[in-house]
């Protein structure tokens, strides 16, 4: 899996940008279901493949299972509906997007459903937990299944704390080789990525800018996009004569993960794709390190609650 990959979420130009990526470079694209742009992504890839003269062995492509899809009956279906989406024959890794079963919908009823059941309803207008149940063990049993069939060549998680990384690993046949897990200097998560990392399991780090793909939709904890003008990043970018984006994605992928920012432009493509042609200090890792705030904006231990849910393992 390339360490650096084109994250899907939020990108409202994803054919477009998708396809430049690849023109550029890029090789790892990560996608999913809940993103509602995978037919999108698809048509990018294709066009990025033809135009770059590549073929489909040469592109990483990463998609998830959503959180109404857990039930064992339901994990094989939901893999084809993004296999046809993408207009794929396979994926490369596909990840159980939270560990948070909620009430199956139907596609043709609502499709991605997102985290509500029936906007239309008076009484389901919310997020409705499973009434299955499915434990994580039956869920990760059909993920496993897809390897056998040849849909997927990986699978792993995301949203995984190590407590059910553990119980998930007591049972699994094939281990989770990934966790995707919030991941910036204001959420630096050291105890489980040394767990993941001592456990064999690669970990990919999503919102590796921080806040800034959070304001529209009202979740930046009242950060704005201040990772990106942080003084203490800004120095360093000086010192480096690189962007304060290219600093954090460098950091990221210093620490041994995989990062997945967007991208809004072609500038910005070959912007932070060029990452490797540096290396911060044990000074700068240090000053960076002393802006951890635990302050995660990704919170279904927050915005489940607001949505009629109660996750408190997530705390």
């Amino acid at each position: 899996m390339p360490l650096l990959g084109l994250g899907c979420w939020k990108m409202d130009n994803a054919r477009e940008m998708v396809s430049l990526a690849l023109q550029n470079g890029w090789r790892h694209i990560d996608s999913a279901c809940d993103y509602g742009n995978e037919v999108e992504v698809g048509q990018g890839i294709r066009d990025g493949l033809a135009a770059a003269n590549l073929a489909r062995s040469d592109v990483f492509v990463t998609s998830k299972l959503w959180n109404t899809y857990h039930s064992p009956s339901h994990v094989e279906a939901a893999c084809r509906k993004t296999l046809t989406d993408l207009g794929l024959d396979y994926l490369d890794l596909y990840l159980i997007h939270f560990p948070i079963p909620l009430k199956f919908v139907p596609f043709d009823k609502r499709y991605p459903p997102e985290w509500v059941h029936d906007p239309d309803s008076e009484t389901e207008n919310v997020m409705v937990p499973d009434p299955t149940s499915p434990t994580i063990h039956e869920t990760w049993a059909a993920m496993e299944s897809l390897v056998e069939k040849g849909l997927v060549k990986n699978i792993g998680v995301a949203n995984f704390n190590a407590a059910l990384l553990l119980q998930l690993m007591q049972k699994a046949t094939i281990k989770p080789c990934v966790n995707q897990i919030e991941l910036h200097p204001r959420l630096q998560q050291s105890r489980l990525l040394k767990f993941c990392q001592d456990h064999g399991v690669q970990v990919t780090g999503f919102s590796p800018l921080g806040s800034a793909s959070y304001v529209q939709i009202g979740m930046d904890r009242g950060q704005g996009t201040g990772l990106l003008s942080e003084p203490a990043v800004v120095e360093i970018a000086e010192k480096y004569g690189k962007s304060t984006a290219q600093v954090m994605l460098r950091w990221g992928v210093q620490r041994g993960t995989a990062v997945i920012p967007k991208c809004s432009s072609e500038e910005r493509l070959k912007e932070n794709l060029n990452v490797l042609d540096f290396v911060l200090d044990d000074e700068d890792e240090g000053k960076i390190r002393e802006l951890d705030r635990n302050l995660r904006y990704n919170d279904p231990g927050v915005f489940c609650k607001d949505m009629g849910g109660d996750y408190p393992i997530w705390d």
